[in-house]
C-alpha cells in the first residue's frame, strides 16, 4: 500500500517565519504523497482584537459568532493558506490550497448547541476521498485551511486538529497513513515547563489519568482526542511532535500514540 503523510501544522510554528521556513523545507524532503493542514488561531485572533473583536475560547475550542467567522475566513482561507502554498511553490512543492468548500472537499455541519453555544463551529460529515485522491494522484499536494461547509452556503470554523484527524482516517483504506501534529512543543510534556519531558508513548488510560491530574489540559486536550480517534479508526502512525519531528526519518522524534 502507498504511503501518504498528513502533516498538521500549528500554534506558533505558523507565527516564526524561521522555524516555518524549515518545517516547510522538510515538508517538502517526504517522500512519496502528502497533505499539509495548517490552524492559524492565533493570527486570527491578533486581527481579530484589531477590528474590536474580543475571542472567546471554551474548552480549548474556539467560540466562532459571525463577525469571528469572517476573520477566521480571512486568516484561514486567505493569507495563511496562500501563504504556505506560494512558500511550497518557492520549495518545488506543487502546492494546491483548499477550504473544505472548494470542490465540496470536506462537508460539515454546525456543532448543536448543548452545554456551550459554539456559534459558526462545524463538525466533519464527510471528506470527498476521490478527489483528494485525485489531488495527489496528479502529483498535486494539498493544503487545507480550518474552514469547511455544510453544503447549503455556510461557511463553518471546524478545528485543524479534527479536518486532518478526518482526512488520515477517509484516506487509510487507500494508503498507509502517517498523521503527525507537529507544534512548538517537542511532543506532550510531562511537565510543561521542561521541554525535555516528553512522553514517548501514550495510550487511552494514560491519557485520561493525565488529563484528570492537569498535567494534559487545554488546547492539547482535543488534539488528543483527534489523535486517539483516529488510531482506533486505522490510521498506521500518529505522532505528536515538535519541528525536527517533520523530517523523514524522525519516527522516533516526539510523542507515538498508541492503540
Amino acid at each position: 500500500m502507498q504511503q501518504l503523510t498528513i502533516l498538521k501544522i500549528g500554534g506558533k510554528l505558523l507565527d516564526d517565519d524561521t522555524r516555518l521556513n524549515e518545517a516547510l523545507a522538510d515538508f517538502t524532503k517526504i517522500e512519496g504523497t502528502k497533505i499539509l493542514v495548517h490552524g492559524g488561531g492565533k493570527k486570527s485572533s491578533e486581527l481579530s482584537r484589531q477590528l474590536g473583536i474580543e475571542p472567546k475560547m471554551a474548552e480549548g475550542r474556539r467560540i466562532t459568532d459571525a463577525a469571528t467567522l469572517e476573520v477566521v475566513t480571512m486568516v484561514y482561507a486567505g493569507l495563511l493558506n496562500k501563504t504556505l502554498v506560494s512558500r511550497l511553490q518557492a520549495l518545488g512543492c506543487n502546492a494546491i490550497g483548499l477550504s473544505g468548500a472548494d470542490g465540496n472537499a470536506i462537508l460539515a455541519k454546525k456543532r448543536p448547541v448543548k452545554t456551550i453555544d459554539y456559534g459558526f463551529v462545524g463538525d466533519v460529515e464527510m471528506v470527498n476521498k476521490r478527489l483528494v485522491i485525485n489531488f495527489l494522484e496528479k502529483n498535486l499536494t494539498p493544503v487545507f485551511c480550518a474552514v469547511t461547509h455544510d453544503g447549503q452556503g455556510q461557511l463553518l470554523n471546524t478545528n485543524a486538529d479534527t479536518i486532518a484527524t478526518s482526512l488520515a482516517v477517509a484516506l487509510a483504506q487507500d494508503y498507509q497513513v502517517t498523521l503527525k501534529f507537529c507544534f512548538e512543543k517537542n511532543g506532550v510534556l510531562l511537565d510543561p515547563a521542561d521541554e525535555n519531558s516528553v512522553i514517548p508513548n501514550l495510550d487511552a488510560a494514560t491519557f485520561a489519568r493525565y488529563q484528570t491530574a492537569g498535567i494534559i489540559s487545554e488546547g492539547m486536550i482535543p488534539k488528543l482526542d483527534n489523535a486517539f480517534a483516529a488510531v482506533q479508526a486505522g490510521v498506521a502512525a500518529i505522532i505528536i511532535c515538535g519541528r525536527d519531528g517533520i523530517a523523514p526519518g524522525s519516527f522516533q522524534i516526539g510523542t507515538t500514540i498508541c492503540r
